[in-house]
């Protein structure tokens, strides 16, 4: 651990010279250019010849966050999107990139869809043209939808219904989030992914598919007059939308502990705990993260060294702060092991969140905390992937793309007295949820743990 600490410490100062006045620092993303076409669509290119390789991404400003009939459309147009269009036959749009040694996926979260590939740079007109293809043409009928809906099906039943992890996460977000959106999974309730039809897909592509609610990212070493160029040439009759509508539902004050018992095929219990946090961007996401780092960041954390070194009974405690666009949770789980009582876990869990409100973390324990931030934060410069991903989120966060040194200058001004702080205002025994997941209850009567 000690050379490790000593190799953190050397990349940090490598980097950080001249952090203060940020006169020191070499921030390729404030080399980033935004261009807005006239149909709204946002351009983001970065260029950045220290590798060949290029990142194109297209993020999508629409998640489960923003449905309000169907769960789980989002997610399933992430699928769609790979189905095939007008010019394209099913899965081509994939097998073309990797065929040519790219790499292509995609993903979905509460607040956005993102979807890219990375490449060498000669291929970077092909990547706008299929891009171009499958927005203006995608296939949306009964036989695509028929298809994708059975995929993300058994994706739901193999990562949520038959895992114990997924189940109680899944439990913990809607027992958490009583009337935000935020509250369903991102893949969907199975009923609405049942349930949904070809008009519904429709509607929800025609409305966030439009180029007014897509933000392009680019970086790498490319040549962004060009690329800019040839978007608008593919993507710059496309029309905008004429409402992007947003779901305006907020989170009442929570006003007592909630809890709630999943029964399922486990040899452990697993226990999950979620408080209510701010949204990214918070002057307390800093702090927020600082205190995640320390309680539950790898096998030196808090919680993993009470609960599994100290005192082992549990197999696992992991956690951290979850930032979304419009609201946050703290959150943290621990897998109990065989033979073991959840009781137990619990009190020594919520025993470690009381400690953090009541006694100031030492300068060694917060120095570290914040010094693996930074490590972290300096890793989001080292790929064109990176790169693409860091500007595309500040912008579709915040829309801007905050400075490195701003956020670094936000790390390490935090304080052993903030983290209490933060502890102290939503770590909270009136605000948590808290979420078992036991086997079922014997035939007997006996009742569960």
């Amino acid at each position: 651990m000690r050379w490790l600490l000593a190799a953190l410490a050397l990349l940090i100062l490598t980097f950080s010279v001249g952090v203060e006045t940020a006169s020191g620092i070499d921030d390729p993303t404030l080399r980033t250019r935004t261009t807005v076409l006239d149909n709204g669509l946002t351009i983001l290119t970065l260029e950045d010849p220290a590798t060949p390789v290029v990142s194109f991404q297209m993020w999508v400003r629409v998640g489960s966050g923003d449905e309000s009939r169907f769960t789980g459309l989002a997610h399933l147009f992430e699928h769609m999107m790979f189905r095939g269009s007008k010019n394209l036959p099913p899965e081509a749009h994939g097998r073309i990139i990797t065929q040519r040694g790219g790499r292509v996926n995609a993903y979905t979260s509460r607040d956005v869809t993102v979807y890219f590939a990375d490449m060498t740079a000669e291929h970077l007109p092909m990547l706008i043209e299929l891009e171009a293809e499958r927005l203006e043409n995608l296939d949306i009928s009964e036989e695509s939808l028929a298809s994708e809906r059975e995929v993300v099906l058994e994706e739901r039943r193999m990562r949520t219904e038959d895992s114990p992890k997924g189940r109680a996460f899944e439990a913990l977000t809607a027992l958490t989030f009583q009337a935000h959106p935020y509250r369903a999974p991102t893949i969907g309730w199975r009923s609405d992914v049942e349930k949904v039809g070809v008009d519904d897909c429709l509607e929800f592509f025609r409305t966030f598919y439009a180029p007014d609610n897509l933000v392009i990212a680019i970086a790498g070493d490319f040549e962004a007059d060009l690329a800019i160029a040839q978007i608008e040439r593919h993507m710059g009759s496309l029309d905008p939308a004429r409402e992007i509508p947003r779901n305006p539902t907020t989170e009442p004050e929570q006003d007592g502990e909630r809890r709630s018992m999943v029964h399922f095929e486990v040899r452990g219990p697993l226990l999950s705990i979620a408080w209510h946090a701010p949204p990214t961007g918070h002057r307390d996401a800093e702090a927020l993260d600082v205190a995640s780092e320390i309680l539950s960041s790898g096998r030196t954390s808090r919680l993993y060294r009470r609960l599994v070194y100290d005192q082992p009974k549990a197999l696992f405690a992991s956690g951290g702060y979850w930032e979304l666009h419009r609201a946050g949770l703290f959150y943290a789980m621990a897998g109990v092991r065989p033979g073991e009582s959840v009781e137990e876990v619990e009190e020594l869990f919520l025993g470690e969140i009381a400690r953090l409100r009541e006694e100031p973390v030492d300068a060694q324990e917060l120095e570290k905390a914040k010094r693996s931030l930074e490590v972290s934060l300096l890793g989001s410069l080292q790929t064109s992937h990176a790169l693409a991903s860091r500007i595309a989120h500040d912008y579709t966060a915040f829309g801007r793309i905050r400075p490195l040194d701003e956020r670094l200058g936000a790390i390490r001004s935090v304080t052993a007295e903030d983290v209490q702080r933060i502890a102290r205002t939503y770590l909270v025994p009136e605000k948590r949820s808290i979420v078992w997941v036991v086997p079922p209850t014997p035939a007997t009567g006996e009742e569960a743990p």
